[in-house]
Order: structure tokens, then C-alpha cells, then sequence
């Protein structure tokens, strides 16, 4: 039975959202690339299609990947540090699963925040590529249909992005258990302003990117080293946590996640990083209310309150 254009569509729209979020970091952009492929979907002869996948996959790509040369400009001029829009991923409300479970811990790996930040580092084509190639398994010939490029030229691209994403890409991808341990423990010092505890969670060289997108109140720079970003949590500590808020421990980018959620809905997240010691070595923190789409399904359910 052939299936009507959206059915096929349907079909296909949490794997094209998937490989427009992965290239876009932005939930926002990647909702309006797959908007906009939808649209062009809709006015194609789909029984002329033989592969509605590899068409809209095509389309989706090459649409994420004009979105993504017109941000660069944008994201210079942007207030503070830039970080990716964190989005859930668990749950049937999840925007971006995971994948299938044979590809589930190479699909958790190209979204964690920590990739998505070194992606941020690739030229447009380059990131397009290694996404293609690494997180979806697309050939150098496949991808070469759809950026335009030789099959050499593809296998040239995604030479340099993989020795890019290797130098900088986090070392020690911690147990997901563990990491959710240093959350709670990391959580817990901050609301109960414990600095004595959190140098001793932190790694003496950490850092500390907050995204509040001047709108959220957070530091303007990175901030680095154990004792500054313990000083600066005690000092927020004590103000955490508005009437009505709580905190909510759940998967976000594939790890865990402290979400503060207020009445309204999410209000802020913060993800942490370890070495092979078990220590935090890096912290990010988003605020910024338009940044926050990914997190909606979640609702005050009385989390954590210290």
C-alpha cells in the first residue's frame, strides 16, 4: 500500500528533526527546517519518489545547512556564552529521542551538549558531515548528493572534523549513574551553600559556562577555576529556589540533568561534566527563557527542594 505524503512524512519526522537539531543546535531552527521541508514535501509528485527518507533527510540537510552559514553572524553578536538548547531526551515527550537501540549510545553521544558545543567549532560543511556520517551512518557518495561534493571532498571534510572533534571532545564519558550522583551531590551543596563541598566535587581547573542570553541573570564570561565557581554557587544558592519552584533531576542531551521548573514551567538547567576522578570539570548552565522550548513537556512535580 503506498502511504500518502503524510504518513510518509510522519513517518520520518522524528529522524528529520533529529539530524536538524544535531546540525542547528537550536530547537527553534530545527522545528522551522522541518517546516520548511514539510512544505516542500507537500507540493512534490511523492509517487515519483522512490525514497521518501533519503529525499526528505536531502532536504532537511541541505536547508539546516544554508540556516546554519546565516546564524554564525548572529551567534557572534550574542549576549555571553552560547551554549545549545538542551532538549529531553527520554520520555514519550522527548523532541529529539535517542534512536533506535542499536544506534542508542552514538545517537546519546553526537547530542550531549558537550558535542554540540565542539560542533559549534566546525565550519558549516564540516558539521554536516560528521553528523551525516557519524550520527546517521550516511556514506561519503550519500553525503556527497547532498552538500554537493565529491566523494573524495566528503572524505576529506569529515577527515578534518573527526581530528577537530577528537582534540577537543570530553575524554571521559562518565556513567550515566555517576553523573547523575555528582548532580544531586553538586545540587544539594549549592542549595544548601556548602562551599567546603562543592571544592571538593569541583576539579581544580573547571569552568563554568552560564547562557542567560541577557535575560537570565548569569556571568557574562566563562568562569574558570574550583574556588570561583564554588563562591558563585553559594552565592546563588541561597535564591535558588523562588515560591513555587522545584528541581528536577531527569535526561537531558542524553545525561543527566538538574531542571529548576517553576509554575510556568522549566526556568533553568544545569548539566555537569567528569574526569576518570570523578570530578566536576565542567559545568553549563542555561537561563535563557527562549532557549528552553526542548524542556517544556517537563512541570513542577515536587522535585528536589533541597
Amino acid at each position: 500500500m503506498t502511504q500518502t505524503p503524510e504518513t510518509a512524512f510522519t513517518a520520518n519526522r522524528s529522524l528529520l528533526v533529529g539530524v536538524a537539531y544535531r546540525l542547528l543546535g537550536s530547537v527553534g531552527d530545527a522545528e522551522d527546517v522541518v517546516q520548511e521541508a514539510w512544505l516542500r514535501w507537500a507540493r512534490v509528485d511523492t509517487d515519483t519518489v522512490v525514497d521518501p527518507t533519503g529525499f526528505l533527510v536531502r532536504t532537511v540537510s541541505r536547508l539546516a545547512l544554508d540556516r546554519l552559514r546565516r546564524v554564525a553572524a548572529r551567534r557572534e553578536t550574542y549576549v555571553g556564552p552560547w551554549l545549545p538548547e538542551p532538549v529531553l531526551t527520554s520520555g514519550p515527550a522527548a523532541p529529539v529521542p535517542a534512536g533506535d537501540p542499536a544506534d542508542e549510545a552514538e545517537r546519546a553521544s553526537s547530542v550531549s551538549l558537550a558535542m554540540l558545543v565542539v560542533l559549534e567549532t566546525l565550519s558549516p560543511l564540516e558539521r554536516t558531515v560528521f553528523v551525516l556520517h557519524e550520527a546517521f551512518a550516511y556514506s561519503y557518495g550519500e553525503i556527497g548528493e547532498i552538500i554537493d561534493r565529491s566523494p573524495a571532498a566528503v572524505r576529506q571534510l569529515a577527515h578534518r572534523a573527526r581530528e577537530h572533534v577528537a582534540a577537543r571532545r570530553p575524554r571521559f564519558p562518565a556513567d550515566p549513574a555517576a553523573r547523575r550522583a555528582a548532580t544531586e551531590r553538586f545540587l544539594h551543596a549549592t542549595l544548601s551553600g556548602d562551599l567546603a563541598a562543592l571544592m571538593e566535587l569541583l576539579a581544580p581547573d573547571a569552568a563554568l559556562w552560564a547562557d542567560g542570553g541577557g535575560k537570565f541573570k548569569a556571568p557574562l564570561r566563562p568562569i574558570h577555576g574550583a574556588d570561583k565557581i564554588a563562591r558563585f554557587f553559594v552565592a546563588i544558592g541561597v535564591e535558588a529556589l523562588a515560591p513555587g519552584q522545584a528541581v528536577e533531576i531527569t535526561e537531558v542531551n542524553g545525561a543527566p540533568a538538574a531542571v529548576l521548573v517553576g509554575p510556568t514551567g522549566p526556568v533553568a538547567v544545569l548539566q555537569v561534566d567528569l574526569d576518570d576522578a570523578g570530578r566536576v570539570t565542567d559545568v553549563r548552565m542555561m537561563g535563557n527563557p527562549d532557549k528552553l522550548a526542548g524542556l517544556a513537556p517537563l512541570h513542577p512535580s515536587g522535585g528536589t527542594a533541597g
